[in-house]
């Protein structure tokens, strides 16, 4: 089990969290094997430094749907990262890893730290 420390200062979003991804399921090693969880954790430093290119921060929106007719919530990315940047990183992670039952331990594996 070995840790993986991140610094996000001058790292771009998608790079990052592709970055994270990969060594959460453990692909940077020769052994690797998509049935197991791998066994490395990452920990992600300076997330307040995180950037993304472009005009993204004004134009990029996370949507959320409760179930009825009209219920669509918009959040801009600027307004959430001013709140809890840690959430981006966990959400763009979390949608780049494969939808199985071994996401949720890789997921635990993620530490952010300010």
């Amino acid at each position: 089990m070995a840790d993986h420390i991140i610094d996000a200062k001058t790292k771009k979003l998608g790079r990052l969290s592709t970055e994270v991804a990969s060594i959460l399921q453990g692909k940077i090693y020769p052994s690797y094997n998509p049935k197991f969880s791998g066994n490395d954790r990452v920990i992600v430093k300076n997330i307040n430094g995180l950037s993304v290119s472009g005009r993204k921060a004004n134009q990029k929106i996370y949507y959320k749907h409760s179930g009825p007719l009209g219920h669509l919530k918009e959040k801009k990315y600027a307004d959430v990262f001013k709140k809890d940047p840690a959430w981006i990183l966990r959400h763009a992670v979390n949608l780049m890893l494969p939808k199985n039952k071994l996401r949720a331990k890789r997921m635990r594996r993620l530490i952010i730290e300010n």
